[in-house]
């Protein structure tokens, strides 16, 4: 008697999800991130949003709300009604917070369900133009024999900027001092002004000014060498190392628990906006490959990250203020 009521209530839910699914969207589409208006992620959002609502039928909003370095964005869409009309647009910082701060009210992969990346940058470990250091070789051998003696800068404490840096303090066996900031701009400008010695930025942020002269791009975090900037070594290359990479990314996510065939719509979604000429264009002009992933596989990517950057919190003594 029980297994029959058991199965009449999954074959009820089922039905009802399906008929959800089959009405979705019928009204307006949240599309939250954790950041300033006018960064990288505000703006691939307003691209997403643009693009998929043509198709879905619905208008989207783009919603920031900067706090805790994305943390309270995160937390809003993880206590959202799981109906696909709270979406998250979400960077590789996501991962890093959530290995960083102890105290978070939503727990960092599986109260979220994952749609599809968008696109994949890595970053530049970047000097100012009249910086002593000509490559990331003279850099690491001057805080090997210095230790403490060189400072970075970052958008702030638990940024992707920040664990970056520590990561290669930590594969190198090196020691820098951290100068947080409110965000990415702000860090940039104090290089510029001598407050700090290197940063690890993003392309988007860093490509212009190197281009222009104003840094000298000493290396670049992928695997292999960024076609924006071919003459520029990876990590990898520069210090002699073998497999140091960090890739960040930019993707959609939703609230734990949202149908299936809600996810699997805004997935073919995501894939047909960024294969929008137009879109795909804006996006690798920011200085990403465009690139998108089934659920399972941005569930992957989010787990590994969380587990490597847990692994540096730990090794590198990170402690958050």
């Amino acid at each position: 008697m029980r297994k029959s009521v058991l199965t009449v209530l999954a074959v009820t839910l089922g039905l009802l999800a399906s008929a959800q699914a089959q009405n979705y969207p019928n009204r307006l589409i949240k599309m939250i991130h954790g950041f300033p208006p006018g960064g990288n992620v505000d703006i691939i959002a307003r691209l997403l949003a643009n693009e998929m609502q043509k198709s879905l039928g619905q208008n989207i909003v783009v919603e920031p709300k900067p706090g805790l370095a994305g943390a309270l964005a995160a937390e809003t869409v993880a206590h959202a009604d799981p109906d696909g009309y709270t979406l998250f647009v979400l960077p590789s910082a996501h991962p890093a917070i959530g290995a960083l701060q102890k105290n978070l009210k939503y727990k960092t992969v599986e109260d979220f369900d994952w749609i599809s990346t968008v696109s994949f940058y890595p970053f530049l470990i970047c000097v100012r133009k009249d910086s002593k250091y000509q490559t990331l070789g003279d850099l690491l051998n001057d805080a090997k024999a210095r230790p403490g003696g060189l400072s970075y800068g970052s958008a702030g404490v638990g940024s992707i900027l920040h664990t970056t840096v520590e990561l290669l303090a930590n594969v190198t066996k090196t020691k820098f001092v951290h100068v947080p900031y409110r965000g990415e701009v702000p860090a940039i400008t104090g290089l510029l002004s001598g407050d700090f010695d290197f940063i690890a930025a993003t392309t988007g942020a860093t490509v212009p000014r190197v281009k222009s002269g104003e840094l000298r791009a000493l290396a670049t975090t992928g695997t292999v060498r960024w076609a924006l900037l071919p003459n520029v070594p990876t990590v990898n290359e520069a210090a002699g190392l073998k497999n140091f990479e960090v890739i960040s990314w930019t993707g959609l996510a939703t609230t734990a628990g949202v149908p299936k065939p809600i996810i699997d719509r805004l997935h073919a979604e995501v894939q047909r906006a960024i294969n929008v000429p137009d879109v795909r264009d804006k996006l690798q002009n920011m200085g990403g490959e465009v690139r998108g992933t089934t659920p399972t596989e941005m569930r992957d990517l989010v787990a590994r990250q969380l587990a490597l950057w847990e692994r540096v919190v730990r090794e590198q003594n990170i402690q958050t203020q």
